[in-house]
């Protein structure tokens, strides 16, 4: 009682100061954006500096809100959301007649392929030009086929899909389509940067895989037997399995499994409540394993994890809030000002970038039209003040943003490297390889069909 005392009363003061620093740094944000509206040549309909009052551009946002991974959905609409109020706080767009707020639009798919598809075509009914999308390659993949469709069929009610999580290497690679942009690293990106790590770790001579059944499960268990094989060809892989998406409710026997392995380290691409409900399974049963995964920094894992997680769960991200530095403290401080309760501490740089980038192709396209926004994005760099700290552009060729990535190692908060912690769970993360963006662009696999 007396820890969680501790924890609450170092929450509430993380509160207290959190709001403090964002108030500062949300002034003179605003200060400056007044600044850089006041030097823009004035727009037909408008002012310079005012807010926008024409028509919103609208956002749908196409995820499960509901179901098993509803916790993961709300926190995507957290982070978009916060995006959004930036970018209407500075004025929002500047398209030809003016300026324009950006409006997110929530519709459920229930984590259903089928509802997606659904809610795709409520979307399209209300002319809606802008998808957004990421907690499932399986579903990225089917609104993917479907907007390349609606766009054919009908050109005056076009959408344009931007993809904030789903990290299937196919999306950019054999099936890119010049719809869709990718605003997160795919897996094999991912798998590299951990690949870097577990190559340099001696101790590791046996990996057991285990990984959601479906494509991006399957994605993950191939790409890492393919790194294992080239950078640490000794080590053994003494299990490959993958287990229903969103239905296991105990993972303690397949715990039991890697145990009985004597593997030294578990692969996982698991998301949203399956990581959580592994990592809770194996603190309970007290597996002294280290945990490589994609998502070990994600929403409840370093809380379900607790204790037994320290120097043994490894995850990647582009960006954490121990990465360090002025403006990325600043940035941090803004999100927790925001949302200060530790429930909600769960910032997604990437998710917030989007937005940004969103907004700054429509206003360089002076439209909304998902076609000339398309190209705008297209080779775009990002110019915000987080590109100081988080540089990042697209690649033309098959629409796949270049970002940093870091791998991170769970501890303590408070331990060296780890000042803030995740959610008020006490526990947080280090950077143990920081990458640039030069080192993590994949090779070129595309060959986009443009209109």
């Amino acid at each position: 009682m007396r820890a969680r005392s501790e924890r609450s009363s170092r929450s509430s003061r993380w509160g207290r100061a959190a709001a403090l620093l964002g108030a500062l740094a949300l002034g003179l944000a605003m200060a400056k954006g007044a600044v850089a509206q006041a030097a823009q040549p004035k727009q037909a309909g408008t002012a310079p500096g005012s807010q926008p009052t024409l028509a919103p551009v609208r956002l749908a946002l196409i995820e499960g809100m509901s179901g098993p991974f509803a916790d993961a959905g709300a926190a995507v609409e957290r982070n978009l959301r916060f995006g959004v109020e930036r970018v209407n706080a500075r004025g929002g767009v500047v398209l030809r007649d003016g300026r324009h707020p950006l409006e997110l639009v929530v519709l459920d798919s229930k984590g259903s392929t089928e509802t997606a598809l659904m809610q795709l075509r409520a979307a399209a009914d209300r002319h809606i030009g802008f998808v957004l999308q990421g907690n499932s390659s399986a579903v990225a993949a089917a609104l993917v086929k479907a907007i390349d469709r609606q766009n054919v069929r009908d050109p005056d009610n076009r959408a344009l899909f931007l993809n904030y999580s789903a990290v299937d290497p196919a999306l950019t690679g054999a099936d890119c389509s010049f719809w869709h942009f990718r605003f997160d690293a795919h897996a094999g990106m991912r798998m590299d940067a951990l690949a870097d790590v577990i190559a340099a770790d001696q101790s590791i001579k046996k990996v057991y895989l285990l990984n959601q059944d479906y494509s991006f499960g399957h994605d993950v268990s191939a790409l890492a037997r393919a790194a294992l094989a080239k950078q640490r060809p000794d080590i053994a892989v003494v299990g490959d399995e993958f287990h229903p998406v969103g239905r296991v409710k105990d993972f303690a026997p397949y715990v039991s499994k890697i145990r009985a392995s004597g593997a030294d380290a578990v692969i996982t691409g698991n998301w949203g409540n399956d990581l959580a409900l592994l990592v809770k399974a194996a603190r309970e049963q007290g597996l002294d394993t280290k945990f490589y995964t994609f998502y070990g920094n994600s929403l409840g894992a370093p809380a379900a994890l607790g204790e037994a997680g320290v120097k043994r769960v490894i995850a990647v991200a582009e960006w954490h809030p121990n990465v360090g530095g002025a403006a990325s403290d600043a940035w941090y401080a803004i999100f927790r000002a925001r949302f200060p309760a530790p429930q909600n501490d769960y910032p997604v740089l990437r998710m917030v970038m989007l937005v940004e980038m969103l907004g700054q192709a429509l206003t360089n396209a002076g439209s909304a039209d998902p076609a000339a926004v398309a190209k705008a994005l297209e080779g775009m760099r990002f110019t915000g003040d987080e590109s100081s700290f988080h540089p990042m552009w697209v690649r033309a060729d098959d629409h796949q943003i270049i970002q940093p990535l870091y791998v991170m190692q769970m501890d303590k908060a408070g331990t060296p490297g780890v000042r803030f912690d995740n959610e008020g769970s006490g526990y947080g993360f280090r950077t143990v390889l920081a990458l640039p963006p030069q080192r993590t662009a994949p090779a070129m696999t595309c060959r986009m069909k443009r209109p």
